[in-house]
């Protein structure tokens, strides 16, 4: 299945954008453990479309809904199987894109891959709808990381040309986390935050879009997780954050920057604090030979601006093959950045459960 993902937990998503539903089914879970729905509904929330003025009009409440796996709202051993109910499609918008792809987006190569059978309903199972049952496996693992004393947090850094503070690679706490969470804009800086909107409300009155940068960091790990050469923590999160729609890079640490510095800088150096090993820095992100440290993993990902965009734009017609235009109908985020912030957040916590489990 093109949408699995895990070692010894297997992670297998489901769906379209407008099928009757979409979903997650997770094997490997152990048995005994708590889920919080409540708290599961709450970090989807976080997600959902339709709640402000900067996000599309398409409205689903993503009320997840558990077919297996909980005996008791404890784990059983079974896999866990959670779905979510399409109730807001509208598939009309879509008909011309049957014949014209959308510049930018997965409607061509998608006709192509299945010899033209792909459903082009919101872009099918290429959607970023499908973000939703990722949360759902992520909101879970956020859960049951958090309770061995793991905690994930992100927060976006750029949205076009504004700009938000970094985290502090080596002093961030779950306590900023908790700042942050639950706010429309997750921005350090409130000053941000505004700037920020602005700029996806000036793209939006345009009908036009903007894409930005997400930083998410993870205190608590122990070192150790992760292994050579393919299995990395680098290469875990990095599978897991590329399927998240619109992610077209990653980098961890002082990533691209540091080639800019001298290793005498770039370095991190090792000193004993409390009878632990740390670094005075953390350019490495945490990360050393695709295995954890025990300093905070730091990683950001960008996002390229939404296409599905209002302009007219240069295209093909497929059946006829020539040159078309195409203007996009139905209800797109001017900028999906927003509500990606807890994608990332569970892309990251699925892939350090499943290198936890692995150690």
């Amino acid at each position: 299945m093109s949408s699995h993902f895990g070692r010894k937990i297997k992670i297998s998503i489901f769906g379209q954008s407008h099928s009757p539903a979409i979903g997650v089914s997770i094997d490997g879970l152990p048995a005994g453990i708590k889920i919080d729905m409540d708290e599961l509904r709450a970090f989807l929330r976080r997600r959902a479309p339709g709640q402000n003025d900067i996000s599309t009009a398409r409205a689903e409440s993503d009320e997840p809904e558990i077919l297996s796996g909980l005996s008791g709202g404890v784990t059983c051993g079974a896999p866990l199987a959670v779905v979510m109910r399409n109730n807001d499609a509208r598939s009309s918008d879509y008909r011309e894109t049957r014949d014209i792809p959308r510049p930018s987006h997965a409607d061509y190569t998608a006709h192509v891959k299945f010899n033209g059978f792909n459903d082009v309903s919101g872009g099918g199972h290429f959607s970023g709808r499908l973000t939703a049952p990722l949360c759902a496996a992520g909101g879970i693992c956020l859960q049951i990381l958090r309770g061995i004393g793991i905690h994930t947090g992100a927060h976006i850094v750029q949205i076009g040309g504004a700009k938000d503070a970094a985290f502090d690679p080596v002093n961030v706490s779950a306590a900023d986390f908790e700042k942050i969470k639950n706010n429309a804009l997750p921005a350090l800086n409130p000053e941000a935050g505004e700037a920020i909107r602005l700029e996806i409300i000036k793209a939006k009155e345009k009908g036009d879009s903007v894409g930005g940068i997400i930083e998410c960091a993870v205190t608590g790990l122990p070192a150790g997780l992760g292994d050579p050469m393919f299995d990395g923590v680098e290469n875990r999160i990095a599978a897991v954050v590329f399927g998240i729609p619109g992610v077209k890079g990653i980098e961890f640490g002082g990533g691209f920057a540091g080639v800019a510095r001298n290793g005498s800088e770039f370095n991190d150096s090792f000193f004993v604090d409390g009878g632990k090993i740390k670094t005075r820095t953390n350019n490495s992100g945490g990360i050393l030979g695709g295995i954890t440290n025990g300093m905070p993993v730091i990683f950001r990902a960008a996002f390229k601006p939404t296409p599905s965009i209002g302009m007219e734009q240069e295209s093909v017609s497929l059946p006829r093959m020539e040159n078309a235009a195409l203007q996009v109908k139905g209800r797109h985020d001017p900028c999906i950045v927003p509500r990606a912030v807890p994608c990332v957040e569970a892309a990251a916590a699925i892939a350090l459960y499943d290198a936890y489990l692995d150690r």
